[in-house]
């Protein structure tokens, strides 16, 4: 698994359409993460549109990249 970070999140939102891409970096963001949550915002049923906000804290023991321990 690759380990998310802080510059991954740049990419989240100009990420291509690809489900795929979307998928395996929100997977390693939570799978990177000490805790997570999602929030439902809005669904929409009539069209399939929704809104998820996901919160959560990084994994700080993991030594990131440019970070001196």
């Amino acid at each position: 698994m690759t380990r998310f970070t802080y510059n991954d999140f740049r990419y989240l939102e100009r990420c291509p359409t690809s489900t795929n891409y979307l998928q395996s970096h929100i997977t390693n963001l939570v799978y990177s993460s000490v805790n997570t949550k999602a929030k439902i915002e809005t669904v929409n049923p009539e069209t399939g549109e929704y809104r998820i906000i996901l919160q959560g804290t990084l994994d700080w023991d993991y030594p990131w990249p440019g970070r001196e321990f």
